[in-house]
């Protein structure tokens, strides 16, 4: 096909627009999302709620809702983007003394750009790295993967 043909069928066919999806819109498809995948109610899932201490996940439940997402956003998500790996085990280099280093701040930084690590960087407890896993947090990087 020539180059003429070509442009003659892309300006009858311009490439459909697909609007992005709001903050808002973002935020009702994930409480559906969290919803059917943890089994809570949908006035449990706000914005400040944690996906552990406050939904009642477990670990196993990131993998399933990170397919709820891919399939519910028409996304794809790679193992470890929207929730990193490693950061706290004993041997990443990141801990010392049961909290995150400066370092391993740094990493979180680098790599959950979404989450909001000032606050936990003030009592920065291993045990205290799943209130980075907030429904905020998952919408802010859809947010950002959708270019909302």
């Amino acid at each position: 096909m020539s180059l003429a043909v070509f442009a003659k069928l892309a300006a009858l066919h311009p490439p459909r627009e697909i609007p992005m999806p709001s903050r808002d819109e973002i935020f009702e498809k994930v409480r559906e999302t969290l919803v059917d995948a943890l089994g809570v109610d949908d006035d449990e899932v706000t914005p400040t709620a944690t996906l552990i201490g406050d939904l009642g996940a477990e670990s196993i439940d990131f993998l399933d809702i990170v397919f709820r997402l891919e399939k519910n956003f028409d996304i794809k998500i790679p193992r470890g983007e929207l929730f990193p790996e490693n950061i706290a085990s004993a041997d990443s280099g990141f801990v010392a003394g049961g909290k995150i280093t400066d370092a391993g701040l740094a990493e979180l930084r680098t790599r959950m750009p979404h989450a909001n690590i000032d606050k936990f960087a003030a009592d920065p407890r291993v045990e205290r790295m799943s209130d980075l896993f907030t429904v905020d947090m998952i919408c802010k990087f859809l947010a950002a993967k959708l270019g909302a």
